[in-house]
């Protein structure tokens, strides 16, 4: 009976294991396919700038700025040209503090500042579902940059929490931090840096295959989504088309926001309604 009694709550741990690592890769192919939107830097693209979905996220797309020539990088579990090589805690420091294996910086356009947000839970379910996908072969080039990468993204960071979902608003902020939403809707000064004072007035002009994209400005301001319904917000970034249905430009990543679900766009829009009111250069 004792052995009986000993095989059967291994049985039941195992099997409760196995639910938590499932709930794991179930959280992190959301985040990553959804909020997170890590495909939209980091998928193979044609020369149009359409995915190459059999490629993954093996990265190689060029950010080319008047400051930097970026290319995002190979996160597929390629143990040669991607992260197959790293440890989970490695590739925690890399997403979240923006720190490689070898101690060099990763640079823009990564939005580091952002993803330090990004809980301990979201973190290691993101890690899972990145360590699910296929491998891929592909040698990204190294990018370059014309000023001095600072020294770090802030002090190191361990036990971050996310807030409640039962708090609307304040997980609502939590989700457009981790979705860099403010990355390309905040001004940036003549240095390239963020105008935080300014948060999600718009106005950036992000060039690529697409041309010139004008980021929007997202604050209730009359330029802004102050006329906007609730509704029409949450189409706006799901379709990515405005509210006549004309068509916004990339790199906005509808392509992936689609996937997010109603309770998180709720919140999502409830926390856009709190920001100050910014005038701004962003379309209408």
């Amino acid at each position: 009976m004792r052995t009986g009694a000993w095989l059967f709550a291994c049985a039941v741990l195992s099997a409760q294991a196995a639910v938590a690592a499932d709930a794991k890769l179930v959280r992190g192919k959301y985040l990553v396919e959804g909020v997170l939107a890590c495909a939209n830097c980091h998928a193979v693209r044609d020369k149009t700038g359409a995915v190459i979905a059999e490629k993954g996220m093996a990265g190689g797309f060029e950010f080319a700025e008047e400051m930097f020539k970026s290319y995002a990088s190979n996160i597929t579990p390629d143990r040669e040209t991607g992260i197959g090589k790293w440890t989970d805690a490695q590739l925690a420091k890399a997403i979240r503090e923006g720190i490689r294996p070898d101690g060099s910086l990763i640079g823009p356009p990564m939005p580091i500042q952002f993803y330090r947000s990004l809980s301990d839970a979201d973190l290691a379910a993101t890690i899972r579902y990145l360590r699910a996908q296929p491998a891929v072969v592909n040698q990204v080039p190294k990018s370059t940059f014309n000023f001095p990468l600072p020294p770090n993204y802030g002090p190191p960071l361990k036990n971050v929490a996310s807030p409640s979902p039962k708090d609307k608003v304040a997980y609502g902020g939590y989700l457009v931090a981790i979705a860099h939403c403010m990355e390309c809707h905040t001004p940036r000064d003549e240095r390239g840096m963020l105008v935080m004072t300014s948060l999600g007035a718009g106005g950036q002009n992000i060039k690529g295959p697409w041309g010139d994209s004008i980021s929007r400005n997202l604050t209730p301001h009359a330029e802004g989504l102050r006329d906007w319904s609730d509704e029409q917000i949450a189409a706006a970034i799901r379709t990515g088309k405005d509210r006549s249905g004309k068509p916004y430009k990339p790199p906005m990543a509808f392509d992936w926001y689609h996937n997010i679900n109603d309770a998180d766009m709720a919140a999502i829009v409830a926390y856009l309604r709190t920001l100050p009111p910014q005038q701004g250069s962003g379309s209408k």
